[in-house]
């Protein structure tokens, strides 16, 4: 009998050992919410958590799409490779190509980006114009040192990984887009075309430009002032934004309604494919956005406005202080924006 009662009570024992978790083997926790959203993807993307977990990302964001806004405006400048800087691209390509199956969540994370870029739209449009009407080539200068400092944090993306001949000429055509996009705009354009008497095939047109535009939104290195200067209405859509031409040519709120729709409908598609990209051919992408933003950068100092400034030298306009301030202000560019990748760079690697 008393040992019937010790064989209970070695049998009770394990079974509270096997159901009460050791201090060595923890308790399985619950998948978190980040891990449930990714589960929840459905389309073998990855989800990234797209949560602001302080207002430094919020700010961060705004920035971001204070760039995206004034890339309208300055030619070359692009705001995508200030996303790849804050290391905000690829969610914001997931945001806006999951916008409409997953609208609350992404319209979250594109809030603050759209308050910046409306801002920088509105800045660089009655601001920036001013000043590149002013002093043209140092005001390029600023941007083009912005830019170029901030080119490693593009590079950073494909250290370390094998320089194949194919990634190479990704690179290389990277590179030739950019250039080829400010040549043809400068030397092979029609000049400006103009808002009235369209036809309905120009709204066609705006259509498919609103679409191209986003993806020179999205796409580092592409800019949309070089891409509407080569088509020849860059000049004329700037110049409609008046009340006086609202006024006298009504009409061409049909032609923003275009753009915007087409704008929105290249966003939302555009993104969708380049996660998708993303997803299965990293490196080679990468490959070819590095030779995008250094082109970008190169047709900074090659587009119809910085031409004419460049002739305007030749025939004898006063340039000294442009050019002077041209040269400090990129070298002061330059500086803040590498400053600004180490420190990113540095961050990335204590959070380790």
């Amino acid at each position: 009998m008393k040992e019937e009662q010790e064989q209970r009570s070695e049998n009770t024992a394990d079974v509270s050992q096997q159901s009460v978790p050791s201090a060595e083997e923890p308790a399985q926790k619950a998948p978190s919410a980040e891990a449930a959203e990714i589960k929840d993807a459905g389309s073998g993307e990855a989800a990234p958590s797209l949560r602001y977990e302080n207002g430094a990302q919020v700010a961060k964001s705004g920035v971001l799409g204070f760039f995206i806004g004034l890339a309208v405006i300055v030619p070359g400048v692009s705001g995508s490779t200030v996303a790849i800087i804050f290391k905000l691209y690829e969610k914001l390509l997931y945001a806006l190509g999951n916008l409409l199956r997953r609208f609350k969540r992404c319209l979250c994370f594109l809030l603050p980006i759209a308050v910046g870029l409306v801002l920088g739209f509105v800045l660089g449009f009655f601001a920036v114009r001013e000043l590149l009407n002013l002093l043209p080539f140092a005001v390029v200068g600023l941007f083009a040192g912005l830019m170029l400092g901030a080119f490693p944090a593009v590079t950073d993306e494909i250290r370390g990984q094998k320089k194949s001949p194919l990634r190479i000429l990704l690179f290389l055509a990277g590179l030739a887009v950019p250039v080829a996009i400010g040549a043809v705009s400068t030397f092979a354009s029609s000049g400006g075309n103009a808002l009235e008497g369209l036809h309905w095939y120009h709204y066609v047109l705006f259509l498919v430009l609103g679409y191209v535009v986003a993806v020179t939104q999205i796409v580092p290195g592409l800019s949309a002032s070089a891409l509407l200067m080569m088509c020849g209405y860059f000049s004329s859509l700037m110049n409609s934004v008046s009340l006086t031409y609202w006024q006298s040519n009504p009409q061409v709120f049909a032609v923003y309604a275009c753009l915007v729709v087409g704008f929105v409908a290249g966003l939302v598609t555009f993104s969708k494919l380049l996660t998708k990209l993303f997803a299965k051919r990293r490196a080679p992408s990468f490959f070819a956005i590095a030779g995008l933003s250094l082109g970008s950068i190169v047709t900074m100092f090659f587009n119809p406005d910085i031409y004419a400034v460049y002739r305007g030298w030749a025939a004898g306009e006063p340039f000294a202080l442009d050019l002077a301030l041209g040269f400090i202000l990129f070298a002061l560019g330059l500086a803040v924006a590498y400053l600004f990748v180490r420190y990113e760079r540095k961050k990335g690697v204590s959070l380790k």
